[in-house]
């Protein structure tokens, strides 16, 4: 998998890329990250890449010569690996919410083009004649596209083969399986008051996986309701919710 990043803080990602899972992964050459600055297409004699926008307004507005030329550049540089079947992908808060479903899909591409806003925004023209989908990571305003890209690059880095070292950690993720994750613990057994679950204790394999996926499921009906309708549910997973339920919708006495 390729990865190229239009910014105009390329900088940004230096870090980004040589910890954890994403250095060994490109030492694997499992996957590659290109930074391209967009300040390098700009054929203003100070570089500038921004101007007013029209019709009034705060902020500046990004030009689009410079983000046309730098995708073009990338896909005339890069042609044969992915160039065809490379999604250009604007960062952008009116996007497409980013889940673990997109994820999937964007991890069976060979290549994807980044595109990190800036300023007031980006000129509509490279959102209507360039780029292929707009993506969002959620419904809050941040100061560029560059964190997000590092989402998108993260997520799906993971699940190219061979980045992770363990397939079933992939697999256990939160969302892979649709179902946020269940409560982990590690030694010492009692830290304080607070005890490990006696089930994780027991050695008893099936009943450590019955209690995962329990609490697997009572995590996720309870934190995040609308992710249950998506989930294929066993007799037993039905039980587990309709319990809550009862519980839930049974009048309070106490008073």
């Amino acid at each position: 998998m390729i990865f190229h990043i239009l910014t105009i803080f390329p900088e940004i990602f230096s870090s980004f890329v040589e910890t954890g899972i994403l250095k060994k992964a490109i030492e694997k050459n499992k996957i590659a990250i290109h930074r391209h600055d967009i300040r390098d297409f700009s054929d203003d004699k100070n570089k500038n890449i921004d101007d007013y926008s029209f019709g009034g307004g705060s902020g500046m507005i990004m030009k689009p010569d410079p983000i046309f030329k730098g995708v073009e550049s990338i896909k005339n540089n890069f042609s044969g690996i992915g160039s065809n079947d490379m999604p250009v992908i604007l960062l952008s808060p009116q996007g497409k919410k980013l889940d673990q479903k997109l994820v999937e899909e964007l991890s069976q591409k060979k290549s994807l083009i980044l595109i990190c806003g800036r300023y007031g925004g980006i000129d509509h023209r490279v959102n209507k004649y360039l780029a292929t989908e707009e993506i969002s990571v959620g419904d809050f305003i941040l100061s560029g596209g560059e964190v997000a890209a590092m989402s998108i690059i993260e997520s799906v880095s993971r699940l190219i083969d061979g980045v992770v070292g363990s397939k079933e950690s992939v697999e256990k993720d939160s969302f892979t399986s649709g179902l946020l994750q269940h409560p982990q613990y590690t030694r010492p057994s009692k830290f304080r008051e607070w005890e490990v679950p006696g089930k994780l204790l027991s050695g008893n394999h099936k009943e450590i996986l019955k209690w995962q996926r329990r609490e697997s499921i009572l995590k996720t009906f309870l934190e995040r309701p609308d992710l249950i309708k998506d989930i294929n549910l066993t007799p037993d997973d039905q039980k587990i919710i309709d319990s809550i339920k009862s519980k839930r919708d049974k009048p309070n006495n106490s008073q």
